[in-house]
């Protein structure tokens, strides 16, 4: 089996299947390496530029729905063609940027590969895309609406301060202030300090299953 036919059959697993041919396509062209990494609360993807003799590297989290994934992927693929046209002296979710995402998922808005609730929230998204659909809250509902298996999560922002909480990668936080879309939120196992955005996902924790 070629390299080509490997990528199209781990990709089945994560996107539409109409958006296998021209992402595996992609994965070739643009030469990155793909990485499915377990679930991080605090970002669904990255984007790596070339370092000290590696590749273009992008990871995405692998508990995201398909159609989260697939948006997620081309918003890193869109930063890895950004810098091959104009290197790292931009902003990292400038017009550079913000023009290569609208281009490179205008050829998946169709009937084919989204449900039409998600093509016109992605329309209307693509006019200022953010740098996190997280940002979009209109657009971050409808795709929740595609999810399975998580009846038991919570937005962040709906807890309240001081809660415990769990990621979706185990790890316990307790929610302490918020600083504008995002919330300062202490690690349990090591005190330290990490932001979440909002409209993160986790698990709600009784305080009294800790002790």
């Amino acid at each position: 089996m070629s390299q080509l036919e490997r990528n199209k059959t781990v990709l089945k697993k994560y996107i539409p299947e109409p958006a296998v041919d021209t992402i595996a396509a992609w994965i070739y062209d643009f030469d990155f390496k793909l990485k499915i990494k377990r679930p991080r609360a605090s970002k669904y993807g990255d984007y790596r530029p070339p370092f000290k003799g590696q590749n273009h590297q992008i990871t995405i989290n692998l508990d995201l729905n398909k159609y989260a994934f697939l948006i997620t992927l081309v918003h890193e693929i869109a930063h890895l063609s950004a810098w091959k046209k104009h290197g790292n002296n931009i902003q990292s979710h400038g017009r550079e940027w913000k023009n290569e995402y609208r281009i490179l998922l205008h050829p998946f808005l169709n009937e084919t590969i989204f449900p039409p609730d998600i093509i016109s929230a992605l329309k209307a998204y693509m006019h200022d895309p953010a740098a996190s659909v997280c940002n979009d809250r209109s657009l971050f509902k409808i795709l929740n609406k595609y999810n399975t298996g998580v009846s038991d999560l919570h937005l962040l922002e709906d807890l309240p301060l001081q809660s415990v909480f769990e990621t979706t990668g185990n790890e316990k936080f307790i929610k302490q202030k918020k600083i504008r879309t995002r919330y300062l939120c202490t690690k349990i196992s090591t005190r330290e300090e990490y932001l979440f955005h909002g409209l993160s996902q986790v698990k709600h924790v009784s305080k009294e299953l800790l002790n």
